[in-house]
């Protein structure tokens, strides 16, 4: 029982951010017996300014005096105990009278469940019980830093929708045999889940949390989203949880001035507060703060098996308000660094990834040498910067070559992922489609080039859902993606061009293997602006496994064209953006370009090919065709 393990040492390490399993302790826990007979229900919160706490519930019809929780010690820990085998399922709240005389009703933070929006209640659950089936891939899935990541940033309540209604969601269970085989014809390796925790407002898509333990109750039951879990897993794909430590809404029920203080939250009223979000700010250097972030943490790992975090904000967590100028979050920093130190302690694979617009140094370096200990950034200023450029009519990009090329002047101070995300598609800035210059043709050209750019570029590789049908209209949260979309030829061939990049990169180790080394990437010809061509080769371990890349930023069409490659070896085609089965002209090379030896632009060798207008062209070393030294033999059978 609860009441057994809660001791003055438990509190000590609460207090001091050092509990990782406080859901153990702290909500609301069924008791059974040994036949799994329920025999009662525990509640435990801690509420250390509160001078009154009761548990109102279905079962009392919401009697804020019937059950009174009884404070322990000046531990700030208030407790319960109720006899009964009907609690399971149950609504309830905490009602509270802080040190001011104020009255609030107080959802639990506790919580394994909660009610569905807009109703705001919390839900005894038993949280335990589920069969996990995806031992091998808990067991044999390797770490991700030479493999390929492509990765499918999912809305579990706007991929599909049963129908129009704001309720109209699909389950994860029912979302998980839809998604699955989608995600296995374009080889998405991981899935990453925009917040699934209970949150009050759709329109905040998860953003703005309540109740951090408790998956939203949109989707069904915790189980449902276990079984989602557990079935991706079994197909080979892992799932990373976008997460938010930093803030948190405003809602009365929730976390903020949880007790009638700034229990959670920071006690500097200037910084409590983002007003620009309409969110409070949870104060990472608090103990109890960090002992609640931590275990919420490991309660996903260990209940959930999530593979696991994309970290929200962190411009906003390493400096006060995200302002440079109010200086260093030093409390946020010290709390990332345990974060990471906490996570990979527990599994060495895990994948933590920080949402970072900042300059901020060594996110990507390990806590050991004074990194912040990510393992992954996101890569803000590569998208910002390539999104600018292809926004522009091809006839200026000249003026702004270096645009694309500077990526690389800083690409190997951290371990980037290059983010293609919700933000980027959403608030009147357009789809990606719609981002693209010039007539119908053109703009789906420019796509189809800004598709290839991103899959050759170093870093491994994030996608926000729908982006692969090439949508006009933004993302929309309220409802399902434009399937419909799929009836047209062009989005036809835009989708089925996405299917077979994403194979290629999944299936070119020259394209993964070496992302956050020197040695495997290599500009050509990074300065071409007049023609606005870009020239680059990609390398596995294996040298001889490289791709040539060729990309033209322009509508212009040049024959016979002469680069450098790096191998004596003859070139194949392996992708073309300008097939006329993705939409293109057709302006594709013969089966093999000849290799010829010649020193162009630091290379030892040439070949001569065609490049397409607004395309891409990757090839392929292939060994030379051995001329023939001896006649073959002609049976004597043969007349």
């Amino acid at each position: 029982m609860i009441r057994d393990i809660l001791d003055s040492t438990f509190m000590y390490y609460f207090d001091q951010g050092k509990s990782h399993e406080a859901y153990k302790l702290f909500g609301a826990h069924l008791n059974k017996d040994k036949n799994g007979t329920i025999l009662g229900v525990e509640f435990c919160l801690f509420a250390p300014n509160a001078k009154y706490v009761s548990v109102v519930g279905e079962w009392n019809f919401f009697n804020k005096d019937q059950d009174p929780m009884q404070k322990i010690d000046d531990s700030g820990v208030w407790y319960l105990y109720l006899e009964g085998d009907f609690f399971e399922w149950k609504r309830y709240k905490f009602f509270m009278v802080t040190k001011y005389g104020e009255e609030k009703y107080k959802a639990d933070p506790y919580a394994f469940y909660s009610e569905l929006r807009p109703s705001t209640d919390s839900k005894i659950y038993d949280i335990e019980g589920y069969t996990w089936q995806d031992q091998d891939w808990m067991y044999t899935h390797p770490k991700t830093y030479e493999e390929p990541v492509l990765i499918y940033e999912l809305h579990l309540g706007s991929w599909k929708r049963k129908g129009e209604g704001e309720n109209d969601f699909y389950s994860a269970n029912e979302i998980a045999p839809m998604l699955i085989p989608y995600l296995k014809q374009f080889g998405y390796t991981h899935v990453e889940v925009m917040p699934i925790y209970e949150h009050p407002l759709d329109a905040s898509w998860g953003y703005q949390g309540v109740s951090y333990f408790s998956v939203s109750s949109r989707y069904g039951v915790p189980k449902d989203f276990m079984w989602f879990v557990d079935q991706l897993h079994q197909n080979g794909i892992g799932v990373i949880m976008d997460w938010v430590p930093g803030h948190i809404c405003k809602d009365a029920h929730g976390l903020y001035l949880f007790d009638g203080t700034p229990l959670y939250d920071y006690g500097d009223p200037s910084i409590r507060e983002n007003i620009e979000w309409g969110t409070a700010n949870l104060d990472l250097g608090k103990g109890i703060t960090r002992s609640f972030l931590f275990s919420n943490a490991l309660f996903y790992m260990k209940y959930f098996h999530v593979d696991g975090f994309r970290v929200d904000a962190v411009s906003n967590l390493l400096y006060h308000m995200g302002n440079p100028n109010r200086g260093v979050n030093e409390g946020a920093c010290s709390f990332l660094r345990e974060l990471s130190n906490i996570l990979f302690g527990v599994d060495d694979r895990i994948l933590l990834m920080a949402e970072d617009s900042s300059s901020f140094p060594n996110v990507t370096k390990p806590t050991s040498i004074g990194g912040i200990g990510f393992n992954y950034k996101w890569d803000m200023g590569w998208m910002n910067d390539t999104l600018k450029y292809f926004k522009l009519d091809p006839i200026y990009r000249k003026y702004h070559h270096h645009q694309l090329t500077f990526s690389m002047m800083y690409y190997y101070n951290e371990q980037f992922v290059l983010p293609f995300s919700h933000d980027e598609v959403v608030h009147m800035k357009g789809s990606l489609l719609n981002k693209m210059p010039g007539d119908y043709w053109q703009q789906f050209a420019n796509y189809r080039l800004l598709m290839g750019y991103m899959m050759t570029h170093p870093g491994k590789k994030l996608l926000f859902m729908g982006n692969e049908l090439a949508p006009y209209s933004e993302w929309a949260f309220y409802k399902g993606l434009d399937w419909n979309l799929l009836e047209y030829p062009s989005h036809d061939s835009a989708y089925h061009y996405m299917q077979d990049l994403t194979k290629l990169y999944k299936s070119s180790k020259c394209l993964y293997e070496l992302d956050y080394s020197y040695d495997g990437f290599r500009y050509m010809d990074a300065d071409n602006a007049d023609q606005s061509l870009y020239i680059y080769a990609r390398f596995a371990k294996n040298k001889d496994d490289h791709y040539v890349i060729v990309m033209n930023c322009t509508p212009n069409t040049y024959h016979n064209y002469k680069i450098g490659v790096p191998s004596a070896m003859d070139y194949i085609e392996v992708m073309n953006s300008d097939k006329d089965i993705y939409g293109g002209s057709n302006c594709v090379n013969p089966a093999r370009l000849v290799s010829q030896e010649e020193n162009w632009k630091n290379e030892n060798n040439i070949i001569f090919l065609n490049i397409p207008p607004l395309g891409i062209t990757i090839l392929k070393p292939k060994k030379k065709v051995k001329p023939r030294t001896k006649q073959p033999k002609i049976s004597p059978f043969v007349k």
